[in-house]
């Protein structure tokens, strides 16, 4: 599985950005699909995950102003970003479980295929 993420940049707090993640390889639908970021010196923080039949977890972080979709048709995962923050700011990574596991859960150790960081940046 590879996957290719998009969308970061800068944005003015309470402004809104879409993050991309496009995977290439098997059936997407067999995969969870997750959203991390990693502030400088921190751990990756899982945020958002989806599963191949929809099922979703938000951390408390992110709950009501971030949303996670997917287009199985498009083999794409999206993240809705609303409600933008300076604290925000960070890296995102999105990557895929392949096999999916059960339950669903954002725990980096448990996602064996990364893509590359966007950089979100958000200014006050």
């Amino acid at each position: 599985v590879q996957l290719q993420a998009s969308g970061g940049g800068l944005v003015q707090a309470g402004g809104s950005l879409r993050l991309s993640c496009v995977a290439s390889g098997r059936t997407f639908s067999l995969y969870a699909m997750a959203w991390f970021r990693q502030a400088p010196g921190k751990e990756r923080e899982g945020i958002s995950c989806v599963s191949g039949i929809g099922d979703t977890y938000y951390a408390d972080s992110v709950k009501g102003r971030f949303t996670i979709s997917s287009d199985n048709a498009k083999n794409t995962v999206y993240l809705q970003m609303n409600g933008l923050k300076p604290e925000d700011t960070v890296l995102y990574y999105c990557a895929a479980q392949d096999p999916q596991r059960w339950p669903l859960a954002c725990l980096a150790g448990e996602y064996n295929y990364w893509g590359q960081g966007t950089l979100v940046t958000v200014s006050s």
